[in-house]
């Protein structure tokens, strides 16, 4: 790729911004690290590699501060009215001059972030397969590593009624020729994971829609994919980000338990994970440890876009996720099962629209990773002083002893059990579940 074709790294956006390194709790330069030393040794592991942050493409360098209520705020060097190949090509040098200076190791994109406006879905192929060889060129040059790549099935309005649940099959083709397009370049690419966001895979109304041939071809598909994936030797997982709603009044893909039920309805267990994200959490009703603590105990952990919202909407906000006991807690369940392996930790999250400076994107990012960094290393010093862990099992203790084991022994039934239950005149009591003592202890954790 030639010098002439591309506005470089040798021509900084973010020139006045040096590049951002750890200094310790104790600085005041507020575009420094604070908490995330990405060399420091946790729980055995390095923080970077327990983390494996990612910068997302589409909120940081595509969004442009419009909202439904009016126009875009920001005026970035990158952005053109006309969206065309030079704003494109400006976008991503902009986009990995921002990564390096960072200093994360991952980004993730869809396809559509990284092209200039394509008017057909050739274009759109076409404009994808040169985008996605500058990006190779990129990662090599600068040593970012691609976390995953997505395609876009929720923006163009062919996909107002969805992409894989369409109910015209010409639109669902186009969604599948897409998803072949990103899936193969994000395994050129040595992408780690390849996810599914379906935004609008659901409905607004029962009254249009077939619920039962919408679910059946998700699933078809959906198994296409997978049967893809191994065609090809991609080794990554295969992930779907689970919502209830927004864009759609209802989404197929709810929660963790919902999608759990889905893959095993079509043999696809094992085969395909879950990328949690905490807003999405708050809005179908759970917290965000709940999430990742359902993933893991089902075996469906992959990889988590990291953002909050605001407990005052009841919709999408993407918001730079601060709150750090909130992620203690969902950490204290991700860790002991071993982490996450080829996920990892991608702010999907935006600055808010009144934050034009292109500096904000910086505090945004810095304030994200010390709330990752403190978070880890609060469930680190629970997990290593194991009282939370003591207590459970001292609380379920009594399902190791004779009574327990014979209850769930084979041949148990509920007549047994029962008829054991009053020979014995069993009569159970209560014993504290010690909530607040355990709710101290992780405030205690938190430096």
């Amino acid at each position: 790729m030639a010098d002439t074709d591309r506005m470089t790294l040798k021509d900084p956006v973010f020139g006045d911004i040096a590049p951002i390194k750890f200094e310790g709790p104790d600085s005041e330069n507020t575009l420094a690290y604070r908490y995330y030393n990405k060399d420091q040794m946790v729980l055995g592991k390095r923080m970077e590699d327990h983390l494996r942050m990612a910068v997302c493409y589409w909120h940081t360098f595509c969004w442009d501060g419009f909202d439904i209520f009016g126009a875009g705020t920001f005026d970035r060097p990158w952005q053109n009215s006309a969206n065309d190949r030079s704003a494109a090509d400006a976008k991503m040098a902009a986009a990995f001059e921002f990564f390096t200076k960072l200093g994360l190791p991952y980004y993730c994109f869809h396809d559509v972030d990284v092209t200039e406006a394509s008017a057909t879905p050739d274009e759109l192929s076409s404009n994808f397969k040169r985008a996605s060889d500058r990006l190779g060129t990129y990662q090599e040059e600068t040593g970012v590593k691609l976390l995953w790549g997505t395609a876009n099935l929720f923006s163009h309005p062919r996909y107002a009624a969805g992409g894989l649940t369409n109910p015209d099959p010409e639109v669902a083709a186009c969604a599948v020729r897409q998803i072949r397009d990103c899936l193969e370049a994000t395994h050129r690419l040595g992408g780690e994971n390849y996810v599914l966001w379906g935004g609008r895979e659901g409905y607004d109304t029962l009254l249009n829609t077939d619920l039962t041939r919408e679910l059946e071809n998700f699933g078809r598909f959906l198994s296409m994919v997978v049967e893809h994936k191994h065609k090809i030797g991609f080794k990554g997982k295969i992930l779907i980000e689970p919502k209830p709603h927004e864009p759609m009044y209802h989404q197929y893909d709810f929660d963790t338990a919902t999608i759990y039920g889905f893959l095993s309805r079509f043999g696809l267990l094992g085969e395909v994970h879950v990328n949690i994200e905490p807003n999405h959490a708050t809005l179908s009703g759970h917290s965000f440890a709940h999430e990742v603590a359902t993933a893991v105990s089902l075996d469906m952990m992959g990889s988590i876009d990291i953002n909050s919202g605001n407990y005052q909407n009841g919709w999408d906000t993407d918001q730079f996720n601060l709150d750090v006991r909130d992620i203690t807690l969902a950490l204290v369940e991700l860790l002991p099962s071993g982490g996450l392996d080829t996920g990892g930790f991608n702010f999907d999250a935006k600055v808010r629209r009144q934050s034009n400076d292109l500096a904000d994107l910086f505090h945004g990012h810095i304030g994200g990773a010390d709330a990752l960094a403190r978070a880890l290393l609060a469930a680190a010093d629970l997990i290593e002083r194991g009282e939370i862990n003591d207590l459970k099992e001292k609380r379920y203790s009594g399902w190791n002893g004779s009574l327990g084991k014979k209850m769930l022994a084979e041949g148990a039934s509920l007549a047994s059990i029962a008829d054991q239950a009053a020979s014995d005149s069993l009569n159970g009591k209560h014993s504290s579940g010690r909530q607040e003592y355990l709710e101290n202890l992780v405030a205690r954790s938190i430096k």
